[in-house]
């Protein structure tokens, strides 16, 4: 790597019992969405062996439970050759389930729900975001979402670009989690001029907060092979993005299971630890694993 950062800056820290889940038995794991709640963590998370969404459980957010497929693929469908890059929102009894289906080079955006705990079904044989737009180029995918129950609308931010890895970041709002209305002024958030994000920008998770507005934590890539996640706020979560001096936050750490890349952060507060807490998957050269960063204290450098 040309431009060289300390594995991670601005108080967070790689926990020590890193990778926290996968390994050659279990194969590549990538691409995490973590809810805690009760007192049990929940993470969603893509398994390429499996093609598909899978889910387990922990109670410290470092041990986890054995996998189970929530979502596999569609061949037949035609744009669901592969599964991944999954989303969940809980609504009272109802989990939505946002997902990205790739085939043939090409990635859009379905949608899936569970009801009553049942098994996620399908809603509609079609994608409900496709790549149309010039800087989306061939796909959609990494969706983020929130629900708004004031405006009783679901929030995503997405990535578009090239399939192989995204360029941007854009927006989008539905009210039905059917049909989206993308912002005109997408996308929302491009590379930097620095070199940690300097190529293109990816996969995000966003955090609505009282002190900081909307957090974003997001991949910066430095090019097409090395990736390190980076932290941004804004104060509506579409404008006026505002880096973090700390930025990058974590990168990979030469020689370790994460020695090539850092991609797609899940990050949740804990009020009981009084931390953040940080899962990530981790590159060195084929495999990619899931690890856990945390963060002791509320305050953030920006």
């Amino acid at each position: 790597m040309s431009d060289v950062y300390p594995a991670t800056r601005g108080n967070w820290q790689k926990h020590p019992a890193n990778p926290v889940l996968g390994g050659p038995a279990m194969g590549t794991c990538f691409d995490v969405q973590v809810v805690f709640s009760a007192g049990v963590y929940t993470m969603y998370f893509s398994w390429r062996p499996r093609r598909s969404l899978a889910m387990v459980t922990s109670r410290d957010g470092i041990h986890w439970s054995e996998p189970e497929i929530i979502l596999g693929p569609r061949p037949e469908s035609g744009w669901e050759d592969d599964i991944n890059r999954g989303y969940v929102v809980q609504q009272g009894e109802i989990r939505h389930l946002w997902y990205a289906g790739q085939a043939r080079g090409y990635s859009r955006i379905g949608y899936a729900v569970s009801r009553a705990g049942g098994p996620f079904e399908r809603i509609g044989d079609l994608p409900v975001m496709m790549p149309e737009l010039p800087w989306e180029k061939e796909s959609v995918y990494n969706p983020c979402v929130l629900l708004d129950p004031a405006r009783r609308i679901f929030r995503m931010w997405y990535a578009g670009g090239e399939t192989y890895e995204p360029n941007s970041l854009g927006y989008a709002e539905s009210a039905d989690g059917v049909t989206w209305r993308k912002n005109p002024f997408n996308p929302i958030f491009i590379h930097g001029d620095q070199p940690y994000d300097r190529d293109r920008v990816g996969a995000c998770d966003i955090i609505p907060t009282e002190d900081y507005g909307y957090l974003m934590f997001y991949i910066g890539y430095q090019d097409i092979d090395t990736a390190r996640i980076c932290m941004a706020k804004s104060p509506d979560g579409l404008t006026r993005w505002q880096r973090a001096a700390s930025t990058p936050i974590l990168s990979p750490d030469p020689g370790a299971w994460d020695g090539s890349a850092c991609y797609k952060p899940a990050v949740l507060w804990n009020p009981d630890l009084e931390q953040w807490m940080l899962w990530y998957n981790g590159r060195n050269g084929l495999d990619e694993y899931i690890g856990l960063a945390v963060h002791p204290g509320r305050h953030l450098e920006f």
